[in-house]
């Protein structure tokens, strides 16, 4: 397995329980935390994924397809189709397609997919925070 691989999959073993956690947390603001903001962990964690799937992908286009299917599952939460209903049957399903339709998600869909995007392109070497570190300069060499 490739270094990016092995990055990815420990980023994905981080992102996992964390993600989970601020689904369960129960401090101040919990219901937002659940119910809202968890959500950008959600995306976050299939951008990671998708990269530990297909790593040459660009992190740019991973995080536009995991926007865009997000976008169309909150959406499949207002059908109650037979087939829906079944999957949101238990916790597994519930947790990837969702039950409950809420436009206040979107922002965090957003938020998590932007953060999916920095994160792998970080992972892939692509993206070089160096904005807010010193340049150093360079001083001519005499010949």
């Amino acid at each position: 397995m490739s270094k990016l691989r092995w990055r990815t999959l420990a980023s994905i073993v981080v992102i996992v329980p964390v993600g989970f956690g601020a689904k369960y947390y129960r401090g101040p603001g919990a219901d937002w935390v659940a119910n809202n903001f968890a959500g950008s962990f959600y995306c976050a964690f299939w951008c990671l994924v998708v990269l530990f799937l297909v790593p040459r992908w660009s992190p740019r286009w991973i995080a536009l397809g995991v926007l865009i299917a997000t976008c169309i599952l909150e959406f499949s939460q207002m059908s109650k189709a037979p087939i829906l209903e079944a999957i949101r049957g238990n916790f597994i399903g519930r947790s990837v397609i969702g039950s409950t339709f809420d436009w206040f998600d979107f922002p965090y869909y957003f938020l998590g997919s932007g953060a999916g995007w920095l994160w792998t392109a970080r992972l892939k070497g692509a993206f070089r925070p160096t904005v807010f570190l010193p340049q150093r300069r360079r001083v001519a060499e005499k010949t």
